[in-house]
This record gives C-alpha cells, sequence and structure tokens, in this order.
C-alpha cells in the first residue's frame, strides 16, 4: 500500500520488507462474518508451507476458539486474497498458491454466518 508522506523530502526505511522476518512472510487471515475476530491476524509463516498445513495446523490456534470453527466444511469455503476471488491448492506452498508477503486472505463459510446467525 503506498504511503503518502508529510514532507516531500521524507525517505524512511521500509522495516515490514520479507527479508526482515527471518525466511517468513507475513499474511493477515479474517473469516467473514464472524466478527467475534474483528481484524484480520497477521501470521509469520515459511513461504514452502502447504496451505493445507495453515488450514488445519495453524488456524485452528487462531479462529478455533470461535463455536462455529468445528462446523467449517472447508470444501464449501470461499477465498478472497487481496480482494479478489481465489480458489487455493491445499497441496501447494504458500508461494505456489500465489499469496505474497503482507497478503490478506479471507475465507467465507456460505452455512456458517457467525453465533445463531449474528454474524459474530
Amino acid at each position: 500500500m503506498p504511503v503518502n508522506a508529510i514532507r516531500d523530502d521524507y525517505h524512511g526505511e521500509f522495516r515490514d520488507r520479507q527479508e526482515n522476518f527471518g525466511g517468513n512472510q507475513v499474511v493477515s487471515f479474517t473469516w467473514d462474518q464472524h466478527m467475534m475476530i474483528a481484524t484480520p491476524l497477521c501470521l509469520p509463516l515459511e513461504p514452502g508451507m502447504k496451505f493445507g498445513d495453515v488450514v488445519q495446523g495453524i488456524l485452528p490456534g487462531t479462529f478455533g476458539h470461535h463455536p462455529d470453527f468445528e462446523k467449517i466444511d472447508w470444501d464449501k469455503a470461499e477465498w478472497i486474497m487481496d480482494g479478489e476471488s481465489f480458489k487455493p491448492d491445499f497441496d501447494k506452498s504458500i508461494e505456489e498458491n500465489g499469496i505474497p508477503h503482507k497478503g490478506l486472505v479471507r475465507f467465507r463459510t456460505p452455512e456458517l454466518a457467525g453465533l445463531n446467525g449474528t454474524h459474530n
């Protein structure tokens, strides 16, 4: 995301570059219509990690406390990356799925709309 500085002569160092994360890249995840977790969760992930390992091994530790999480049918989940619909391959890596450093991955679960349909 471009940033406009207050002064034309400002030249700062970008400290959130991927090389500053020890080989990891930051990927943000958010679950649409589940505002109990109100903001995207930013995770430092290895680019070579399989997307399926993120879904099965990491997302339960971040979104798993929501009562709807165990009800997710991942085959029906809808995915959006940086505002565009996409279909991740669970057997391919984050990098192979084209997910960039500081990318935002949203998922929707059409059959689940938060606690008792409240979007929370």
